[in-house]
């Protein structure tokens, strides 16, 4: 396997990392509309992802820049032909993180509740558009003999990549309802797990029908074993959750979620944009590849820091694995 191969992989893994543990913030977030129901409630659920939502972006970050570092034609054509939908998703991404922030730094209700606003379309929005990006990466989007985005906003926004987002918006959300069960107390407990049933019945019927849609258009014999691991570990989860074991239907989800990016990546390669235009002028691991003595010293900085960082993210997962209800929840928090 040459290294441009290797370093796709680890995209990859990157990318998977990100909506796995990212994926369940941005479910917490929209559950604060569809779940709480005061603002105590609302408080319990931000104090879930309290101490890891910035730890888990990054892995954003990471795959981000190892796109720009191993594949800079890659990147460079990602990021000027949706250079759209990924400032509003970093805007979202910055809003939200003031949110968390400044939410309790003043008593006032509406001071409060203007910021737990923010921090719900901030969840949803970033949610759907990874869907949609993803959707018109494996797509493929017109690009031209000279590997630029020759399209406009409007080709984004085409039925499989508006079923992508769908997708994605459903299953973090159905992802952070069994988180939300997974890590709270009480009332709130019981009908996370309620809600999450709904969640995952949406999320199979429009999971089933995307990955079916990619299968069809680009997929071979690897990417259906992975469409069949994610169905069949999405279903295990609806059930697990219904049994009551939490813990049990929050891995089962999060593979689902593994499973599905791994489809859309086996479906991609060798391809890491395909042009609509003319596979000619696609890109591939080939031709936006770094030169092999980049790619060798990024090989040796990822051995070294990435265990280090995977360590300590554990370590904070670990440290603050304890469920949380209103009880916990003081006064001073309003």
């Amino acid at each position: 396997m040459e290294l441009h191969d290797v370093w796709f992989v680890l995209i990859a893994v990157l990318w998977t990392g990100y909506f796995f543990l990212e994926g369940f913030d941005f479910g917490i977030g929209v559950l604060t509309k569809l779940l709480a129901r005061d603002r105590t409630e609302k408080r319990v659920l931000i104090n879930t992802i309290g101490p890891v939502w910035d730890g888990n972006e990054v892995w954003l970050l990471s795959a981000g820049g190892a796109t720009f570092a191993a594949f800079p034609e890659w990147y460079a054509t990602l990021f000027s032909g949706f250079y759209l939908p990924l400032l509003l998703i970093l805007v979202c991404l910055i809003v939200r993180g003031v949110a968390f922030e400044y939410r309790a730094k003043r008593p006032e209700e509406q001071w409060q509740r203007n910021w737990e606003n923010a921090i719900f379309w901030t969840s949803l929005l970033p949610a759907f558009l990874w869907g949609v990006a993803f959707g018109n990466i494996v797509r493929g989007v017109k690009i031209d003999q000279d590997f630029e985005y020759v399209g406009n906003l409007w080709d984004l926004l085409n039925p499989y990549a508006i079923l992508g987002g769908l997708v994605t918006l459903s299953l973090f959300t159905f992802h952070g309802a069994v988180f939300a069960a997974l890590k709270t107390l009480g009332d709130i407990r019981e009908r996370a797990r309620k809600l999450a049933l709904g969640l995952g019945l949406v999320t199979a019927v429009l999971a089933l029908a995307f990955l079916l849609w990619t299968q069809a258009d680009n997929g071979d014999g690897k990417s259906l074993v992975a469409l069949v691991v994610a169905v069949v570990a999405l279903v295990a989860a609806i059930g697990a959750n219904q049994l009551g074991r939490e813990g049990w239907a929050f891995a089962l989800s999060g593979l689902t979620i593994v499973a599905a990016v791994a489809m859309l990546f086996l479906s991609l390669f060798p391809n890491v944009m395909p042009s609509s235009l003319n596979d000619e002028w696609s890109l591939t691991v080939t031709n936006a590849s770094s030169s092999p003595y980049t790619l060798k010293i990024m090989t040796w900085c990822a051995v070294i820091a990435t265990p280090v960082v995977m360590l300590y993210q554990g370590w904070t997962y670990w440290v603050f694995r304890k469920r949380i209800g209103t009880q916990h929840i003081g006064e001073a928090a309003h």
